[in-house]
């Protein structure tokens, strides 16, 4: 029996999409982070740094846009990368969207944990 190259299909379509989905769902956690930080009282959890706005909450709300822009990175970079017939991803694209999706997780139980 002779063994058949594998027809991906829309399976590269299906996957972009999936992941597209996502970084809607890690947009909207980060939208809930950012408003609470916004509506946070000022002056309670300040870190010292000396930057007006710059608590905790605002750590968390930073930490948590900087991991959905490299999620955002890595969607592009692997949506490119199953429209030109790639099958595996990179090691390096794994561990930065492993990285940021627990970076956005801790942002996000920090921000919980520091709610008033």
């Amino acid at each position: 029996m002779s063994v058949e190259a594998r027809d991906s299909g829309l399976q590269p379509e299906r996957t972009t999409l999936a992941w597209r989905r996502t970084l809607i769902s890690l947009l909207v956690v980060d939208l809930f982070i950012w408003r609470r930080w916004l509506s946070a009282k000022s002056g309670a959890g300040q870190v010292p740094t000396g930057i007006p706005g710059l608590d905790y909450q605002g750590i968390c709300a930073l930490t948590a846009a900087a991991a959905t822009i490299v999620l955002g990175s890595v969607v592009w970079v692997r949506s490119r990368q199953l429209h030109q017939g790639a099958d595996e991803a990179s090691a390096v694209l794994m561990l930065a969207s492993a990285l940021s999706i627990i970076a956005l997780g801790c942002a996000a139980v920090a921000a919980i944990a520091l709610g008033d």
